[in-house]
C-alpha cells in the first residue's frame, strides 16, 4: 500500500503459521523422540502391571494360590524392575541434556509417584498370596462384591495412567481424567463399606472378620493412592497449561 505524501510503500503481512501455533501448548519434549518413547514405555508397563494384578487377584479369589498366580507375580515384578530402569534413564537424560528445566521436577515427581503406585500394587498382590490360605471357605460369600471392588480399583489406576499420558500431550485434558479417578475412588469407598457390613454381619469368627476387613482396606487403599497421585498431577497440569 503506497503513502501519497511520502511515496513509501507499506506491506502488511499475516502472521507466520509457526507464530500462531506457538500460542498452543507445545509438546513437552519437542524433538526429543527418544525421551518421549521412554515415557510411553514407562506408562505402558504401569498399565500392563495393573492388568496382571487384576487377572492374578481374580485367579486367587476363584482358585486360591496356584502356579498361575505365581506367574503373574513374576510378571509384575519384572515390569516393576523395567519401570525402575526407565525412570532412572529418564532422570539421567533430563539432567545430562539439560532438558525442560521449568518442568523437570514435575516430570520426575510424576514418574516417581506412578512407580510408587505400581510398587504398592505388586506388594498388595504378594501380601494377598501370602495371607490368602488363612481365609476359609466361609469368606466366599463376599466374592462378587470383592470382584466389584477390584474392578473399580483397577479403573481408578488405569485412569491415572491415562491422565499422565494427557499431561505429556494435552494437559487441558488431564482434568477430565482426574474427575474419573475421583468418581472411581468414591465408588471404591462405597463398595468397601458394603463389604465390611457383610463381613461383620456374617458367621465368620472375629479373627476371620478382621482378616477379610484388612484385605478390603488394602485393596481400597490402592484407589486412595491413585487419587493422591491425581491430586499432584492436577497441579502439574495447571502449571503446564499456563
Amino acid at each position: 500500500m503506497a503513502d501519497g505524501a511520502t511515496g513509501q510503500t507499506f506491506v502488511f503481512s499475516t502472521p507466520e503459521p509457526r507464530a500462531i501455533m506457538s500460542k498452543e501448548t507445545p509438546q513437552l519434549f519437542g524433538k526429543t523422540r527418544f525421551l518421549e518413547g521412554k515415557i510411553d514405555e514407562f506408562l505402558d508397563k504401569i498399565s500392563e502391571g495393573v492388568i496382571y494384578f487384576e487377572r492374578g487377584l481374580l485367579l486367587l479369589l476363584e482358585q486360591g494360590v496356584n502356579d498361575a498366580c505365581e506367574e503373574k507375580l513374576l510378571q509384575m515384578n519384572g515390569l516393576k524392575a523395567r519401570c525402575n530402569e526407565i525412570r532412572r534413564s529418564v532422570v539421567g537424560t533430563l539432567y545430562s541434556e539439560m532438558l525442560i528445566p521449568d518442568f523437570r521436577g514435575d516430570v520426575l515427581s510424576l514418574l516417581s509417584d506412578l512407580y510408587g503406585l505400581l510398587d504398592v500394587v505388586v506388594d498388595r498382590f504378594q501380601e494377598f498370596m501370602i495371607e490368602y490360605p488363612t481365609v476359609d471357605k466361609g469368606a466366599t460369600e463376599f466374592l462378587e462384591e470383592l470382584k466389584n471392588l477390584l474392578a473399580v480399583v483397577i479403573k481408578s489406576v488405569q485412569a491415572t495412567v491415562m491422565a499422565a499420558r494427557a499431561f505429556f500431550r494435552n494437559p487441558v485434558a488431564v482434568r477430565d481424567h482426574i474427575y474419573e479417578i475421583r468418581v472411581y475412588e468414591s465408588e471404591a469407598d462405597r463398595s468397601a463399606v458394603r463389604l465390611k457390613r457383610m463381613i461383620f454381619s456374617s458367621s465368620l469368627s472375629l479373627v476371620q472378620k478382621l482378616h477379610v476387613r484388612d484385605a478390603v482396606d488394602a485393596l481400597d487403599g490402592i484407589a486412595d493412592l491413585a487419587e493422591d497421585v491425581s491430586d499432584e498431577l492436577s497441579i502439574y497440569a495447571i502449571k503446564r497449561a499456563l
